[in-house]
């Protein structure tokens, strides 16, 4: 295999403003960019905390970059209050079919969204969060929910994960290790990329038993 030659740190920074120009999500003029060691970090003011996501998003898919540090500061314009607010999230939980809305209980407090409850599966923690950080006002969200525990063997854990990840043509599962005690999973292992990060962690959430998810995966894009 050819080791591909590391990028410098002015030509990581170059690509991730080419990214952000080419993301119609984010006004690239909104963010600054710095580079140290292949670590990027994001600075500015933007006006939607999806805008805040999808500007770290467009960083990640930079070939390159290893880390993400995002400063961005989410202003809002308009005058939404925090009951307005709080009535599209509970509508927009209550709309997404692969979340449990019943069973969460937010608050928010100047734009702050917190998500309070227990549920089934890990996926649903993410799912919960992608059901409302596109709404107008949020600029964040603090997810305080929890995974009710269920009666499975951390063999079984493993042994599921592994297979999914097997499963998955874009990765080599034998450069993962999968960890389980007492449904905590710890990941460990290279990756190549932030997206083939995000699919392993994505697939792990889908395991059942899973109560929480600790990333020690490095990405390691020239090995």
């Amino acid at each position: 295999m050819t080791v591909t030659e590391a990028r410098s740190d002015v030509q990581i920074q170059h690509d991730v403003l080419k990214e952000l120009r080419w993301d119609s999500r984010v006004d690239e003029t909104d963010v600054g960019v710095e580079v140290d060691d292949a670590i990027v970090t994001l600075t500015g003011t933007v006006r939607t905390y999806a805008a805040r996501l999808a500007a770290q998003e467009a960083a990640h898919r930079v070939k390159g970059v290893l880390d993400v540090v995002n400063d961005i500061e989410v202003k809002p314009i308009g005058s939404r209050t925090d009951t307005d607010i709080a009535a599209d999230v509970r509508l927009a939980l209550e709309r997404d079919v692969f979340v449990p809305s019943e069973r969460i209980r937010t608050t928010v407090s100047h734009g702050l969204v917190t998500l309070e409850g227990e549920v089934d599966m890990y996926r649903e923690l993410a799912d919960a969060e992608a059901a409302i950080r596109n709404i107008d006002g949020v600029i964040g969200i603090l997810n305080k929910l929890t995974i009710r525990k269920r009666a499975v063997s951390p063999g079984e854990i493993r042994q599921a994960i592994e297979s999914a990840l097997e499963r998955q043509a874009e990765r080599e599962a034998e450069r993962i290790e999968v960890i389980v005690h007492d449904g905590d999973v710890t990941l460990e292992g290279q990756v190549r990329s932030w997206r083939e990060k995000r699919a392993i962690l994505g697939t792990v959430g889908h395991a059942p038993g899973v109560r929480s998810v600790i990333d020690h995966l490095e990405i390691a894009p020239y090995v």
